[in-house]
């Protein structure tokens, strides 16, 4: 018979194997997220896990740009979840920087969303779609947590209405060009801002067409367009009327460029809707008084649309343009024979995209893994692809490239070339320049957020050797996000107006 002491022994070991394989059989970290959507209605979309170090802001994670960002991402997709029903999510398959399991232990702030309508990769989130409130969880060992549970509760309500003005519409056309390539009815919407003496004055004025940057939408607009009035209501930017064009889509920014995927949106843009436009409203309706601006992704559209239409545009003004040179797409050469790689520069490091404060913080393949996971279409990457690229057997943008070695699919950059902006004034010039000399204002910070000065500077090379009559601007200093800073917009405003009212620019000119 044992001794008791025997006995104690025994009981302490089995207790310890039992701890030790509970530990064992917790494991890595793995979610169950439950669907409790108020609607009670079943739902379909991408089922994304954001954890992060940052506490959130407004109760939600929201992904960034760099090593500041410290934000985790994992996803899968779901479809027809009814509500009760629980979704396993294994956070080490699809997901970035790495698996989950390799995370430092720490505080985490931990926050479920189903994106419903597949655009996170354009808007994190969009009306409609279905999250929870991040929640905090002190001293996460993801390596060990084993699962965790969480409940999606919330929808995303759908905006306000912005207060109607007499001097603010939002415009919806439907496309006969668009509708027939898709099949079904496709809209172009813009919000039109008209001067504030626009009902009493009974005159014509320039039109100026704005084209808005990668991840915009119709709210955005709406709030834009209060500036513009606000500006020409303080006597800060001359009488013209504004339309903000949204360049929103399925897949990403559709850039206004006719594509093999998108359909003919510049088509579209000149041939229908601006002559609607025309029709409507108390505009110049002659080259002069159509003037384009825009910046970053709306800044390539701006320059686009200039050179595909040099004699139906009067002037263009982008800022920040998206590469207007492939020979910099933000790192690699697309033009390069035998191409170059799209993560990884010839001496093998890699292509470095974000810089913010002068630092680089994050590369081309970190940001195109992160869109990876956020979405398969609509993300930056994908959205170059549907205007930029050949449609593939199945019915899709073919790749640019690779995205897990990063390798260059020479036919698809070789079809990329009927889009780059510098390729085709270089060879063209002969013809365009009747056309488009004294027309083109590029204007960007030096130290540009994506470093999209650097294929601005190969623009200038060529405008040089070509003599051309195009104007390069560098703000000293200014980024991405700063560069207006300083009154860039009224600026830009009066020049416009200068090119559409030449006898105001004289009389200003007479008065100093």
């Amino acid at each position: 018979m044992r001794s008791r002491h025997a006995v104690r022994l025994l009981v302490c070991f089995l207790l310890l194997c039992s701890c030790a394989l509970a530990q064992s059989a917790a494991g890595r970290i793995r979610f169950k997220v439950t669907f409790q959507p108020a609607d009670g209605k079943p739902a379909s979309g991408r089922l994304l896990v954001f954890m992060s170090r940052n506490p959130p802001q407004g109760g939600r994670v929201q992904p960034g740009l760099g090593e500041d960002s410290a934000v985790w991402i994992a996803s899968r997709d779901v479809y027809y979840a009814k509500p009760g029903a629980t979704i396993d999510l294994d956070p080490d398959q699809l997901a970035v920087p790495k698996p989950f399991s390799q995370a430092p232990a720490g505080k985490y702030w931990i926050m479920p969303l189903l994106d419903v309508d597949g655009n996170a990769a354009y808007t994190t989130f969009s009306p409609g779609d279905q999250l929870a409130d991040a929640v905090a969880f002190e001293n996460l060992d993801p390596g060990k947590a084993g699962e965790i549970l969480l409940a999606i509760t919330k929808r995303i309500p759908q905006p306000r209405a912005a207060a109607a003005t007499g001097n603010v519409v939002v415009e919806d056309f439907v496309s006969p060009a668009l509708s027939k390539f898709w099949g079904r009815k496709i809209h172009i919407k813009a919000v039109v801002v008209t001067p504030p003496e626009y009902k009493k004055s009974g005159a014509r004025y320039p039109a100026v067409y704005v084209n808005h940057g990668f991840g915009a939408n119709l709210q955005y607009l709406q709030q834009t367009a209060r500036g513009h009035l606000s500006r020409m209501n303080g006597g800060d930017a001359p009488p013209m009327i504004y339309v903000l064009l949204l360049q929103e889509f399925p897949t990403g920014t559709h850039e206004f460029a006719d594509s093999v995927n998108n359909g003919p949106w510049g088509h579209a843009l000149t041939a229908e809707f601006i002559p609607y436009l025309e029709r409507k409203y108390r505009m110049d309706a002659r080259p002069s008084g159509r003037l384009l601006t825009g910046h970053s992704s709306g800044g390539w559209a701006t320059l686009w649309l200039q050179v595909a239409y040099p004699d139906f545009f009067g002037g263009s003004w982008a800022t920040s343009p998206d590469p207007v040179d492939f020979r910099h797409f933000t790192g690699p050469d697309l033009t390069a024979s035998p191409p170059q790689n799209f993560y990884r520069k010839p001496d093998g490091t890699p292509w470095m995209l974000v810089r913010m404060g002068g630092k680089d913080v994050m590369s081309l393949e970190d940001y195109a893994r992160q869109e990876r996971v956020m979405g398969s279409y609509g993300g930056q990457m994908t959205s170059f692809e549907a205007v930029f690229s050949p449609r593939g057997v199945d019915g899709t943008p073919m790749q640019l490239f690779n995205r897990e070695t990063g390798a260059i699919d020479p036919a698809v950059a070789s079809y990329w070339e009927r889009y780059d902006i510098s390729r085709i004034l270089r060879t063209r010039w002969k013809k365009l320049r009747p056309l488009l000399d004294g027309k083109i204002h590029i204007i960007v910070g030096s130290q540009d957020t994506f470093h999209l000065e650097e294929s601005v500077r190969l623009l200038e090379q060529e405008a040089k050797k070509l003599r051309a009559n195009m104007t390069f601007e560098y703000r000293e200093g200014r980024d991405h996000f700063n560069l207006y800073e300083g009154g860039l917009a009224e600026r830009i405003a009066k020049e416009m107006y200068e090119v559409a009212r030449p006898k105001a620019k004289a009389a200003s000119a007479a008065g100093q």
